[in-house]
This record gives C-alpha cells, sequence and structure tokens, in this order.
C-alpha cells in the first residue's frame, strides 16, 4: 500500500532528525550535562532559521481524523492585550477562579550564559529580588493589568500554577525553591528547597521549573534544570516520592512542566529534551498494586515541549525552537491514544513559548513567550463542519 505524503514525510523526519540534533549548538544540550544553556538568545537565532522552512505535514491515522472532528481548536483573539504591556521574560501563566490569567515574568532580569556558574550557582543574587512586581493579574476580556504583586520577593522567576483555592505555587531557578502563596498573602506558607543553595538530595531544589497539585492536595514538583526528577509531596509538605524511582522504566531529561489528568491518574510531564510528553501514574488512589508503563506521546514533528496544560482527558502543548525542520507550535495531545490530533498557532507564528493554561471552564487558553516577551489569548471554539 502506497504511503500517503504525511506519512512519508514523517519518514523522511525519522532519518534526518538524528542528523539534525548534531547540528545543533552546544547550548541547547540540558543543563545537566555542565554545558551553559542561553533561553533567549540562541532560541531566537534557532527559530529564526527554522521559520524560513516549510511547515511539517502531520501524519495522523483515520481514527484521530476522528477523535479531532470533535475537538476544539484554539482560536488566536486579535489585539489582545488592547495595549502593550511592559514585561520581562514572560515564564509562567496560570488562571484563577475568576478566569482571570496571572503571568509571572522576570521584569528587567534576564536567563544568558552569564547567569549561572558550572555548578548551578545564581551568579546574580548579589543584585538582591526584582524591585518590580513579577506576578500580574490580567482582564480576561482586555489584557489590561488589573493587580500585580511580587516586587522584592523572586530573583529569577519559571513556573507558576494556581490551584482550585486560589493558592499561587511558584518556582524560582535563581533561589532553587518553589513556594506555596495563600490567596492575598505576601509571605509563603510552604517553602521548598533552600534559598540560593542548589543540590540533589531530597532538601534541595536545583532549578526548579514547574509544579502541578492535585484536588487531593498532592504537590508535585518538577526539579527540572539539573536533577530532572519529579518530587512528590503531601498537602503538608511531606516526602512521599520521587519520580523515575529505580524501578522506573522512564528517564527524564528537563522536565519542564506538568500538568495532572485527575480521572486518568496521570501527571504529564514535558519531557522537554527528550522531545515529548510521557505520563507516568500519579498515584493518587489505589490500584491493587497494579503497575503499567507511563503513556508516551512521541512524533517526529513535536521538537522540544516547553509547556502542558489539561483540559478533560487532553492535553494542550506548546514546543520551542528545536532545528530547522521543526516549525514552533501548540500541539493537541491525546494522552489515551499516544498521539498528536492537532496543530495550531497564531497567524503570524509563534518565537519562543515558554507555558500554557487552560481556564477552568475551558473556554480559553493562553500562551506567553520569553521573546519576545508576549502573552497570547486564544479561544477554544468546536471545528468548522
Amino acid at each position: 500500500m502506497a504511503l500517503r505524503i504525511g506519512e512519508l514525510f514523517s519518514l523522511f523526519l525519522l532519518i534526518n532528525l538524528e542528523e539534525a540534533l548534531q547540528a545543533l549548538p552546544l547550548e541547547f544540550a540540558p543543563e545537566d550535562e555542565g554545558i551553559t544553556y542561553n533561553e533567549v538568545e540562541q532560541l531566537l537565532s534557532l527559530n529564526r532559521a527554522a521559520r524560513q522552512g516549510e511547515d511539517t505535514p502531520a501524519s495522523i491515522s483515520e481514527s484521530q481524523l476522528n477523535i479531532a472532528d470533535k475537538l476544539e481548536v484554539p482560536k488566536e483573539v486579535k489585539n489582545w492585550p488592547v495595549e502593550d504591556l511592559i514585561l520581562g521574560q514572560v515564564t509562567g501563566v496560570a488562571v484563577n477562579s475568576a478566569q482571570q490569567p496571572v503571568i509571572f515574568h522576570r521584569a528587567e532580569r534576564v536567563w544568558d550564559g552569564l547567569t549561572f556558574n558550572s555548578t548551578n550557582y545564581y551568579l546574580q543574587a548579589h543584585l538582591g529580588p526584582i524591585k518590580d512586581p513579577t506576578i500580574l493579574t490580567l482582564d480576561p476580556h482586555n489584557g489590561s493589568v488589573i493587580g500585580k504583586w511580587g516586587a522584592d520577593k523572586f530573583y529569577l522567576p519559571h513556573g507558576l500554577t494556581i490551584d482550585r483555592h486560589d493558592n499561587l505555587w511558584i518556582t524560582d531557578v535563581g533561589m532553587h525553591q518553589a513556594f506555596k502563596f495563600k490567596p492575598g498573602e505576601q509571605q509563603p506558607t510552604l517553602i521548598f528547597g533552600e534559598l540560593l543553595v542548589p543540590g540533589s538530595d531530597v532538601k534541595h531544589l536545583c532549578k526548579p521549573t514547574s509544579i502541578a497539585v492535585a484536588t487531593t492536595g498532592e504537590i508535585f514538583i518538577a526539579d527540572g534544570y539539573c536533577n530532572s526528577r519529579i518530587l512528590k509531596y503531601n498537602a503538608a509538605g511531606g516526602l512521599l516520592k520521587i519520580i523515575p524511582n529505580p524501578s522506573d522504566v522512564i528517564l527524564l531529561q528537563v522536565p519542564h512542566s506538568l500538568a495532572l489528568i485527575e480521572t486518568m491518574d496521570r501527571l504529564c510531564i514535558a519531557d522537554r529534551e527528550s522531545m515529548r510528553v510521557v505520563c507516568p501514574r500519579a498515584g493518587l488512589y489505589s490500584l491493587k498494586g497494579k503497575k503499567d508503563n507511563p503513556l508516551t506521546i512521541q512524533q517526529p514533528d513535536m521538537g522540544r515541549l516547553f509547556a502542558v496544560a489539561a483540559k478533560g482527558r487532553l492535553i494542550y502543548a506548546v514546543n520551542g525552537p528545536t532545528n530547522q525542520l521543526l516549525p514552533v507550535q501548540g500541539l493537541t495531545l491525546d494522552p489515551e491514544s499516544e498521539s498528536v490530533i492537532d496543530h495550531w498557532a497564531p497567524e503570524e507564528g509563534f518565537n519562543n513559548p515558554h507555558d500554557i493554561a487552560v481556564n477552568a471552564n475551558g473556554s480559553a487558553l493562553y500562551v506567553v513567550e520569553i521573546g519576545p516577551n508576549k502573552v497570547w489569548k486564544f479561544e477554544l471554539v468546536p471545528p468548522k463542519k
């Protein structure tokens, strides 16, 4: 049987992907290999080259097409926000119970080749915390700033999560810490890691990236850039488990973002340098001793996955610049079939997406970028018949 065009293209990518990746500059290697990672300049230069090429056709099966027929498609909201926001590198986005997007940005700070030394210590600690507000609440209708805080608290922002009680969960890669803030409070009620001290034991973090919180109260922290592990805690901050453990079949390379699908008891991880989303059991309820393999979504056109967000039993994701063959785009993933079922992007295209969030009622999603520093809003709409 003759291969379809999309299948031929996927075969071409598989054959050429290893050669293309070997041509990447050293800055794209994981940080735990001791090679400097420049989070903006190198990505920008690579993406400019990538966008000169052609879009990658999707190769999907007939069953995946049937799923796609029922999907809500991300549709860019034009002229949102209505006014220019003064932002630094926007690294995190979440949505509160009032359906308001909340963003986490670095103001004047940047992450470049001079930010950390070879042992992961933050070289700008002498500057103290960022003096400007780093957490901004936006009006979902026009994108204007309706609230801000976080001045003089954070050194190098990264991840932001808001749970169902409107608690804010924050990671700071410069501080090597993660925090829980109750609504309206300025001091954290939980602190993970030691201030400005990287480490790999159970009392330390090293450039943590993301947090997911279950309705049962369990906490998952992606201890991402150096340790490439997930730490699972109870609601009081007591360590329950480290993922992967020696018996697990997965090996993570920079777990950059987390999303929980509680109805499936799955923790979905943007395993960035492995260029996949992997969803091991979250362990939120008993499986009577049953152990099974993680669900894995990995296809030739996915690239380096930077962020994931769950809606129902689906995952919305964004990749980042990977190589000259792959476009920077959003992807809709079906963990159950372990497949990519949709590709999407704004009309002018993404540059360097860093995080993604879906609001609680599932009507909109938001994507933030680290260069240019930008916030996108998409409506989730039924497909055209």
